[in-house]
């Protein structure tokens, strides 16, 4: 699998934005999708992940109530939702294929990787 995030930005605190990530392979809906976040220094922390047939999906407490996670198989695309952004939200965010079809929260149960999107939130 081959994925391919977009949608990054600049945009004031308060704002919205809405990343996509595009995959490549046959076995996009079979997989959990996830959206990790790193900044310089840092780890990559857990965002969201929808399972393979979207029936469930998990956030991070920092992003729950603000940010959506969703998928469309048919376009094998995952979506993210970004509302009423803050400055912390700051960072590269990455999607990622999971292992399998369930809702993983760390990276290493992750094995298919995007380059990432900046995205930048403004005070």
């Amino acid at each position: 699998v081959q994925l391919q995030a977009s949608g990054g930005g600049l945009v004031q605190a308060r704002g919205s934005l809405r990343l996509s990530c595009v995959a490549s392979g046959r076995t996009f809906s079979s997989a959990a999708m996830g959206w990790f976040r790193q900044t310089p220094g840092n780890a990559r922390n857990f965002v969201a992940v929808v399972s393979w047939s979207a029936a469930s999906t998990s956030y991070a407490d920092s992003v729950k109530g603000r940010f959506t996670i969703s998928r469309d198989n048919a376009k094998n695309t995952v979506y993210l939702q970004m509302n009423s952004l803050k400055p912390e939200d700051t960072a590269i965010y990455y999607c990622a294929a999971g292992v399998g079809r369930g809702t993983y929260r760390y990276a290493y149960q992750y094995e298919h990787w995007g380059q990432g999107t900046q995205v930048t939130v403004s005070s």
